[in-house]
């Protein structure tokens, strides 16, 4: 597939559908039941989670089916806490036994954690520049329901 990925559609109605392009209205529409939180999970990951989970369910990007897409986030932001936590405790630079320096392991850890983060982050609409972009309006029917008023109208 060539170009950008496409959005999924209940991430483009959250944010107002910026490219005014149709919906698509025949895109799978999973149980939008909150998923749990793996077991596996460090805590601070599932501290993630916990932070995570419930906004992206009421803004209905969040079903049992992305529950691996936020839970390898997750796992993710859990092993860059991991890494800083240890880079604060070593030097960024080691000396090896042979005399070369080199780079601390945790640290090449932390950078790809984030760099594993920002793309789930931008599956799951996470991003800064996603945020930017998202919008929210006013709960109430919406435009395409027929109030129970309009029925008398149409008998």
């Amino acid at each position: 597939m060539r170009g950008r990925k496409p959005m999924a559609t209940a991430l483009k109605m959250v944010m107002g559908n910026p490219g005014k392009r149709p919906l698509n209205h025949r895109e799978p529409k999973p149980v939008s039941d909150l998923p749990t939180c793996p077991a596996h999970l460090q805590p601070s990951a599932k501290a993630e989670w916990k932070r995570l989970a419930h906004e992206l369910h009421q803004l209905g990007i969040l079903t049992r089916l992305d529950r691996s897409v936020l839970a390898a986030y997750c796992a993710s932001y859990g092993r860059w806490v991991e890494a800083e936590r240890r880079l604060k405790e070593t030097p960024t630079l080691l000396k090896t036994p042979a005399g070369y320096v080199q780079p601390s392991p945790w640290l090449a850890i932390s950078n790809k954690s984030v760099e594993l983060m920002h793309k789930f982050a931008a599956e799951l609409g996470l991003s800064p520049s996603s945020r930017s972009r998202v919008t929210t309006r006013p709960l109430g029917p919406k435009p395409w329901e027929v109030s129970n008023d309009d029925d008398e109208f149409f008998s």
